[in-house]
């Protein structure tokens, strides 16, 4: 198994990190969690087409987390050569979303319909809402949904995709929780978005200071891996944005509580287990 970080980055822009996106990639089946700014650069950046996904899974609904999911459907499409699905999974209002964001590239559909003779056929998104305990397969991969705790956005998953007994966690935002503990038991690799509160507190402003009861610290997301027994810990989309050199400070912070392989990467890091 293959997880290749296309996105690390936050909300706010950074010149430096897409927004937060994974490419998982078991055996022959490919898959994106989250779509996040910059997604589809990042993804093209790792060798993968948009025509080459199995699927997308989203975590949740947070703008940074699908904004460019309009851009994966919109080239998936263009870049077809006949009627080709979309598999989208997702939590509840996904549908939604979905709907919406097709709505919203209507005219753009319009426009290159009546210009290619050869395109006859709308973008297909097929989307599925998912709920913590589903199980489903896509392609060689068996995916299994387990709740976080990122309230008050709910419902919010995580994902453990599963191919020929190695395990990848892809566990969103949100703060310690059994249901995640249960998720991540015994498995290859725990991705986890990881904040700093200590950087965080010396912002003064009241909404970024919101953000500190919904997100697992660096500290949280090792203690997760260390009562689940994972064997490494992948950080991502890093709270604040992690500056250049400053990594073996942020895995300094996780070593204390994991003694596993500890993995901080830029975009475009790949994980292989």
């Amino acid at each position: 198994m293959k997880v290749t970080l296309c996105g690390t980055g936050t909300p706010l822009p950074d010149p430096n990190r897409a927004g937060p996106a994974t490419l998982v990639e078991a055996g022959t089946t490919t898959l994106m969690v989250d779509a996040g700014r910059g997604a589809l650069m990042r993804l093209v950046a790792a060798g993968v087409l948009p025509l080459g996904l199995d699927a997308v899974l989203l975590t949740h609904l947070h703008s940074d987390h699908i904004c460019s999911l309009n851009d994966v459907v919109s080239m998936h499409w263009t870049m077809s050569s006949e009627p080709t699905p979309l598999k989208v999974y997702g939590p509840v209002r996904t549908k939604e979303m979905a709907d919406g964001l097709l709505a919203m590239l209507g005219p753009d559909i319009s426009f290159r319909l009546a210009h290619h003779d050869d395109l006859t056929w709308e973008p297909i998104v097929e989307v599925e809402e998912v709920l913590a305990g589903d199980h489903f397969e896509v392609g060689e991969a068996a995916v299994i949904v387990g709740r976080t705790n990122h309230a008050p956005v709910e419902p919010s998953v995580a994902f453990r995709v599963e191919h020929e007994g190695v395990v990848a966690v892809l566990g969103g935002d949100g703060v310690p929780c059994d249901e995640l503990d249960e998720l991540c038991d015994g498995a290859d690799a725990y991705v986890q978005t990881v904040m700093r509160d200590d950087l965080v507190r010396l912002v003064p402003s009241e909404r970024f200071l919101d953000i500190l009861d919904y997100h697992s610290t660096v500290q949280d997301a090792a203690r997760t891996a260390a009562r689940a027994g994972v064997a490494r810990l992948v950080l991502t989309h890093y709270i604040p944005s992690l500056p250049a050199g400053q990594e073996d400070e942020w895995r300094a912070l996780a070593a204390e509580h994991f003694e596993g392989e500890i993995i901080v990467g830029d975009d475009l890091t790949v994980v292989e287990f």
